[in-house]
């Protein structure tokens, strides 16, 4: 299914600040479905006078009247009519008798798309963007309940406010979705001196828990609010705007252990504030188990960041041993366990720096070649070393070995298709969707053909790619030259 954007732009004839504005309508989606017990669908214009759905929500408060989705569809003649004189007139029209659809009686509003041009200021489009829809069932005749009532009167003060630009509001904070307050989660009504009409069972319920006993009906939400957090150190700055509704805030508030999530909807009538819905959400055992990743991740980077370390401390331990060491063949073998042990640290070091147990390899790379001209300058040799390409992403368990392997094939491209002489190594990667290839190529004297070294940093690369990461590596060497290593390793195995 296409997205919003693709949608929209799919018709020639909304901006990208119209874009913008219609994902943030639509951000609210679901807000708007649930206070409306209704079905609300979301149109635009196109190129040849007819709307095309680009939004479709459904109520999780009542039953829905559609079936499938609308969204990509064009709309049907029996609304096409009340929806273009919604958008030429950008007025709210309803439907004059019951609209029927597969036998069951419905109510439909066409309500305009109004966009406001910026954040403070009065100026709108001169048209609308959009039309929405709201389809309610009228077949379930029943006398609505006070909390019904007051949800639908939450609805209509909204969908008035997208009908002149007041909603959604430019100057409300974006931030995760995740534990945002819905509608069925607590709402509470208040006037415009921030005194309380309507607060739902659930709203209740969690100040209740806060410890809040009487009713919250009647009293000022930011007093309640005050009373309950008496004895804090530190509160939210942006709570009083919230529970006051001057602003379309959110914030936590946290007493006797319980945490409720409050988000504030000033309503708006031409810019002027009547009153605000005020959505709550217990989010106790949410933000108790984002403190527990959040901890999760700081252990994690702190054993990435202390085996760094001692695995620096451990090269450092081996430089040392090798300068004092008098045999040469002794000298060497620490050398190139120091940089093995130092090749290692890098990716342990990236990790510590981030959240995500992956890396990004070319990072490492770039601080694994750093190594080569140590290892030149050991053998007296000067070295261009040259890389091509990414390696990208990489998770842990495919970083250290490869970094390992590949300071193993350059420190043998420098130490002996290069020594004592200048010249060149080349580093190519090549990522496709289900492979990663890489070339490590020198310009050196090369290897007879056939005769690939069998010394401890061979062995060493071929566990490492054939054995733990199950790919496969091929030298090409030729006499005068150079040697060219080609390692494939297959990345079916990683989530995506």
């Amino acid at each position: 299914m296409s997205t919003l954007s693709e949608l929209v732009h799919a018709q020639g004839r909304s901006s990208e600040a119209d874009v913008d504005w219609l994902h943030m309508l639509v951000g609210d989606w679901q807000l708007l479905a649930d206070l409306a017990f209704a079905d609300i669908v979301l149109w635009v214009p196109t190129d040849n006078d007819s709307f095309v759905a680009v939004a479709h929500a459904r109520p999780s408060s009542s039953a829905t009247l559609f079936y499938r989705d609308f969204v990509g569809q064009t709309i049907k003649s029996e609304w096409r009519k009340q929806v273009t004189d919604a958008f030429e007139s950008a007025q709210i029209i309803d439907s004059a008798a019951p609209d029927w659809y597969e036998e069951t009686p419905t109510r439909v509003r066409a309500v305009p798309v109004i966009r406001r041009l910026a954040s403070g200021h009065p100026e709108t489009t001169e048209t609308p963007i959009a039309v929405i829809t709201r389809h309610t069932n009228l077949s379930e005749t029943r006398t609505p309940s006070r909390q019904e009532l007051t949800f639908n009167e939450c609805a209509n003060d909204l969908f008035a406010m997208i009908a002149i630009g007041d909603f959604p509001d430019l100057g409300a904070p974006t931030g995760p979705r995740r534990g945002a307050p819905r509608a069925s989660d607590g709402l509470i009504r208040l006037d415009v001196d921030g005194i309380t009409t309507f607060a739902s069972p659930n709203a209740l319920s969690a100040f209740n828990r806060m410890g809040f006993a009487d009713e919250l009906e009647g009293e000022s939400l930011a007093e309640v609010t005050t009373t309950l957090l008496t004895g804090k150190l530190i509160v939210d700055e942006s709570l009083p705007l919230v529970v006051t509704g001057r602003a379309p805030w959110r914030t936590d508030i946290e007493a006797r252990g319980v945490t409720v999530s409050l988000r504030a909807i000033p309503i708006r009538n031409h810019g002027e504030r009547v009153g605000a819905i005020v959505l709550s959400r217990d989010v106790t055992e949410l933000r108790h188990q984002e403190r527990e990743l959040i901890t999760k991740d700081a252990t994690i980077r702190e054993i990435h960041h202390r085996v760094k370390n001692n695995l620096q401390t451990v090269a450092s331990l081996l430089r040392i041993q090798a300068r004092r060491t008098h045999s040469d063949e002794a000298r060497e073998a620490l050398n190139q366990a120091m940089r093995r042990v130092a090749a290692i640290a890098v990716v342990h070091d990236t990790l510590s720096e981030g959240l995500s147990q992956n890396v990004d390899f070319d990072a490492v790379f770039d601080r694994v070649l750093l190594l080569v001209a140590e290892v030149a300058s050991s053998h007296n040799t000067t070295v261009s070393p040259k890389s091509s390409g990414s390696f990208g992403i990489l998770p842990s368990e495919y970083a250290t070995p490869l970094a390992l392997a590949l300071t193993e094939l350059v420190t043998n491209a420098v130490e002996h298709g290069l020594a004592g002489r200048s010249g060149e190594v080349e580093i190519s990667a090549e990522r496709r969707e289900d492979s990663l290839t890489v070339g490590v190529r020198d310009n050196g004297s090369g290897l007879p053909e056939g005769k690939v070294g069998s010394g401890l940093g061979t062995q060493i690369v071929r566990t490492l790619i054939q054995g733990e990461l199950g790919g496969t590596i091929d030298w090409h060497t030729m006499m005068g030259s150079g040697t060219e290593v080609t390692i494939e390793i297959p990345l079916r195995f990683i989530k995506r």
